[in-house]
């Protein structure tokens, strides 16, 4: 009966996770204004070969470059999740935009409750 309490508790923990819906909506209308409110102090941005960290205003400027240059169609999430100690969320999902088509990694910190952008990639597919 615990074992089956304590699954209930990691699925539901992994259903609720109101932050990454925003964040992948965010991604899907390619709305930096929303990703940025998401951004913790430093963020790894991988853009097909370039990746580097940055503050999050050059993080914000970085992805409104990107988002200028590849206007989102359509994002699917395909697979997320949190970790074991559940002191982080991951999601997996494909961009389509108007010129080409990106696998999207997202990866957040939990911390006091709250979710904090840490890393995202764009792999072009």
């Amino acid at each position: 009966m615990k074992m089956l309490l304590g699954f209930l508790f990691v699925l539901g923990s992994l259903i609720d996770l109101p932050n990454l819906d925003s964040i992948t909506t965010a991604l899907s209308q390619g709305n930096v204004e929303v990703l940025s409110t998401y951004f913790d102090e430093s963020v790894e941005i991988s853009v097909a070969d370039e990746e580097d960290v940055y503050d999050k205003a050059e993080a914000k400027t970085i992805l409104t470059d990107f988002f200028a240059a590849n206007k989102p169609s359509k994002f699917d999430q395909v697979h997320k999740g949190t970790s074991k100690g559940q002191d982080s969320v991951y999601c997996i999902g494909n961009l389509n935009t108007a010129t080409k088509s990106y696998r999207v990694y997202v990866f957040l910190r939990v911390d006091g409750g709250k979710q904090f952008i840490q890393e995202l990639r764009f792999d072009a597919e």
